[in-house]
Order: C-alpha cells, then sequence, then structure tokens
C-alpha cells in the first residue's frame, strides 16, 4: 500500500509544528486519527519518521530527509486539483475544431467570438478544411470535434445535425439562367461552367447529380477556393453550384442566384464526434453554444429548404 495523500498531510503537520495537538486544529482532525496516520505511515515506509517524547515530536534523519519530498507530493497533488478545478470551470484548457469552409466561416466566427467572450482563458484552435480530412483529423484524436456532412461508413464516428443546405446556382448578373424561380440541374449542361476542387463533398455531389441525369457540365476552370470562384462568376467566366451556407462566404457584388431543382438536394451538417469518447468541458461548452446559434438561425438561410 502507498502513503496517502491524508497520510502525507498529517505528516507535513506535525513535522512543522512537532505537535500533535497543533496538527490537529491546521487539518481539522482528531488527535488520535493523527497519530494512526502517522503511525501507518510509518509502518508502510518501514522505519520511524519522528522520535516521540513527552513534550514534542522531533524528526528522525529519515524523517527530516523524507519532509521535502512529502512537500514536493502535496504541492503536486495541490496543482493538479487547481488545474482540474479551472479546467472544469472553463478558465484552462485548449480547443481544436476542423470544419468545414462552409461552416468554419459562416457559423462559427459569431459563435467563437461569443465563446471567447464567455471563456477567454480558453484557446481555440481552427482547421478550415474538406469533409475527408475533418473525420480524419476527429478520427485520429487531433481534433475534439468536428463540423461537416454525415460521413458514409464512419463506424467509429458519430454525426449530430444541426444545420441543413442546399444546392444553388450562382450566375453573374444579367444571367438567363436567373429569368427562372427555380433552376433544373439539367439547365446547367448549357453554359460554361466554374467548378470547386474535386475532392470537397460539394463537388462530389455535383459530379453524383451529374451522372444520374445522364448528362456533363462544361468545365472550363477549377478554383479551390469559395471566393475565387465567385469573383470568377461575377467576371462572366461561367456559373457555379455551391451549397447555400457557402453565399455568406462570397461577394455578392456581380452575381446572384436561384435555387436547384429536379432533383432538390437537402444537405445536412452537423457535429462528428469519436465514438464513446466524452468530449471536454470546456469542448461541451463550445458545442452546445454552436447547437444554440443554429436553432437561433433556423428561420434564416440555414434551415430554410427549397420545396421540391
Amino acid at each position: 500500500m502507498k502513503p496517502s495523500i491524508q497520510q502525507l498531510q498529517a505528516f507535513v503537520a506535525v513535522a512543522q509544528s512537532h505537535s500533535l495537538s497543533q496538527a490537529s486544529e491546521r487539518l481539522h482532525r482528531s488527535q488520535p486519527a493523527i497519530s494512526i496516520a502517522l503511525r501507518n505511515l510509518e509502518s508502510q515506509v518501514g522505519g520511524l519518521l519522528f522520535s516521540r517524547d513527552a513534550r514534542q515530536l522531533v524528526l528522525t534523519p529519515e524523517g527530516r530527509d523524507f519532509l521535502p519530498v512529502a512537500l514536493r507530493l502535496l504541492g503536486d497533488w495541490k496543482d493538479a486539483l487547481d488545474d482540474l478545478e479551472a479546467t472544469f470551470s472553463k478558465r484552462r484548457g485548449k480547443i481544436t475544431v476542423a470544419a468545414l469552409p462552409t461552416l468554419a466561416g459562416g457559423l462559427l466566427p459569431g459563435v467563437i467570438a461569443d465563446f471567447r467572450r464567455r471563456y477567454p482563458q480558453i484557446k481555440l484552435s481552427l482547421h478550415d478544411v474538406l469533409a475527408d480530412e475533418v473525420a480524419a483529423l476527429v478520427r485520429e484524436e487531433r481534433a475534439d470535434f468536428g463540423l461537416s456532412v454525415e460521413p458514409q461508413g464512419a463506424d467509429d464516428l458519430d454525426f449530430q445535425p444541426i444545420v441543413s443546405d442546399h444546392n444553388v446556382v450562382i450566375c453573374p448578373l444579367g444571367h438567363p439562367l436567373l429569368a427562372l424561380d427555380r433552376v433544373p440541374w439539367r439547365a446547367l449542361m448549357d453554359h460554361p461552367f466554374i467548378g470547386i476542387h474535386r475532392q470537397s463533398s460539394s463537388r462530389q455531389e455535383i459530379d453524383r447529380v451529374m451522372a444520374d441525369i445522364g448528362g456533363s457540365l462544361d468545365l472550363q476552370c477549377e478554383a479551390g477556393q469559395l471566393a475565387t470562384v465567385g469573383r470568377m462568376v461575377a467576371a462572366g467566366l461561367g456559373i457555379s453550384v455551391l451549397p447555400s451556407l457557402s453565399l455568406r462566404l462570397i461577394s455578392p457584388v456581380g452575381l446572384d442566384h436561384r435555387v436547384l431543382v429536379s432533383p432538390c438536394l437537402p444537405r445536412r451538417l452537423g457535429i462528428l464526434y469519436r465514438r464513446r469518447a466524452p468530449l471536454s468541458a470546456a469542448a461541451s461548452a463550445l458545442r452546445d453554444m454552436l447547437q444554440e446559434a443554429a436553432r437561433s438561425e433556423a428561420p434564416s438561410t440555414l434551415k430554410a429548404e427549397p420545396e421540391p
């Protein structure tokens, strides 16, 4: 059996006061309890730590050698408890989030600003990456949680939907597609197209839809950044398809958008967790704020799904 914290506390209190009565008052424990703790400690270490006489308790040489060790152990214990309390009270900690660019630049900034006002000492790190990378960062424990589309066949991850969006076609002002209230996917085949990166979840969905309807796009150019796609469209180089949540990330100058239908494909986005891996107190607080922000924006474009 190893010495307990209570035994170490009793040893230090008696060593510093040379008195059972003073140690008893200091620790708010009875003198018999202090005496038993000392004897049990001495029994465990295999020798006397105090020389006892009628007037006081004096450290033996072994006791003097052990005193700084006991003080350090108690100090480490207190520091560990203080750190733990600070973590649970969200006065200390670090959170890493992996998120799709549509959420990293859309929903997250306002939530993070609010979180920083409430918990200024919590450090935040954000990775704005593609869906596969979001899942990988969460899976490899390099992110506390992720914000992404629902992964397929990921038995080690849990997904909690919080928002939904839909596909829109963005066009330069004056484009003939803007004369329509809603644009069928087949209509895209008749116009030059600016594509987002092929590895993005949005582009993969576009390619799936075109394959399902037996069509193809007149691909003129590809870009990796949403803002770049928006500027290319505004410059008249072609049209493009983006998730509705992405509209807040591109400049509206020189372009407009319409909802895509036939098919109409709402997309769920949410929080990715490692299965059976509880979040820290700080990460849980940020998660809760994200959920609340999503609910509060429900009447707006975040939750607005087009009618089929």
